[in-house]
């Protein structure tokens, strides 16, 4: 749903784009060289092709490389975010990979859908350690957050967020010591196979998370010590129907819309109860988006494609847009 007429949005596209990074060409030759150019990723590819049949939804960033789990059979790809080339780094398990995230350890932590989560070292590829989330059924571990003592799954399919504590080294957790937190609150869910629990941060203050509900279109602030929520009250802006990734940045949130091949860009309060919205980023190359991570000035997001029929062939990429448009 677009936001409303009456709202100050700011509508960027990647002509918009183009047209600001020409303006400033000379500014560039002059004032500064190549390499301050290659340095905060100017000249890097604006488009990272995936392999065809790959099937890609969350993503993650680790120094200049991306990393992207499959949807079809769990693998994980690298991708070079300078040059844009990658390969597998570790072969899937059979089972879908979705939102992953990856600590300053080089440990992947991967939501498997229905099958839990498991944790992956990207240097050798190995499973490091797999989890059974919940015993509930339908289950559906969709997104997870890194803290510095947890893990924090989303199930899209229960009213839970799950986490996997970690140790003061960083120790994983063993299969029994994962915590169940149930959500209340404003929090009403729709029930069956249906997303609701979704794209997953903290507070800018960092004492609580923020959860986006894809089919309610409501972005919830949760109490991890009682699940308790609330709606975040973000004035007249749209609501969040299928709000996917949440990535934030300071106080600035960024709330992917896959369907709607947009990122609604909002000002959060520092508790994060309230915020501002200010403005809506799209771009030609959206086609489905669904999770993004940020490197340098630029916000990366996988091209999913949901409306599209997957087979073998059916080709995939990662789109980069600037993200300086909002400061």
């Amino acid at each position: 749903m677009a936001p409303p007429q009456s709202s100050p949005v700011r509508h960027i596209s990647r002509r918009r784009l183009l047209t600001t990074s020409a303006a400033t060409a000379g500014a560039l030759l002059v004032g500064s060289s190549a390499a301050t150019a290659s340095a905060t990723g100017d000249t890097w590819p604006d488009v990272i092709p995936l392999p065809n049949g790959f099937r890609p939804e969350g993503i993650t960033i680790g120094g200049p490389y991306a990393y992207l789990g499959s949807l079809g059979d769990g693998s994980i790809y690298r991708a070079d975010l300078r040059t844009g080339k990658g390969g597998i780094i570790s072969a899937g398990p059979g089972t879908p990979s979705v939102g992953l995230k990856l600590d300053d350890r080089g440990r992947l932590f991967v939501a498997g859908r229905g099958q839990g989560a498991r944790v992956v070292d990207v240097r050798t590829g190995e499973i490091l350690a797999s989890y059974t989330l919940t015993m509930k059924a339908p289950t559906f571990a969709n997104d997870v957050f890194l803290t510095p003592r947890a893990a924090w799954f989303t199930d899209s399919f229960q009213p839970a967020l799950y986490a996997l504590p970690l140790g003061h080294d960083g120790r994983l957790p063993g299969p029994d010591e994962i915590v169940t937190v149930n959500l209340r609150g404003d929090w009403i869910q729709t029930p069956g196979e249906v997303v609701n629990g979704n794209g997953i941060t903290s507070t800018p203050d960092g004492k609580a998370l923020l959860v986006v509900q894809s089919g309610a279109g409501g972005l919830h602030r949760v109490d991890v010590r009682t699940g308790f929520t609330k709606l975040v009250d973000l004035g007249d802006a749209a609501p969040l129907t299928n709000g996917d990734g949440l990535l934030l940045l300071g106080r600035r949130l960024y709330v992917v819309q896959n369907r709607q091949n947009a990122i609604d860009v909002f000002q959060l309060a520092d508790d994060g109860r309230s915020g501002i919205f200010e403005g809506r980023l799209t771009d030609a190359d959206f086609d489905v988006p669904t999770t993004v991570a940020a490197h340098k000035n630029r916000l990366y997001l996988p091209n999913a494609r949901f409306t599209t029929t997957p087979t073998p062939d059916t080709p995939y990429a990662v789109v980069s847009v600037k993200r300086s448009v909002f400061g």
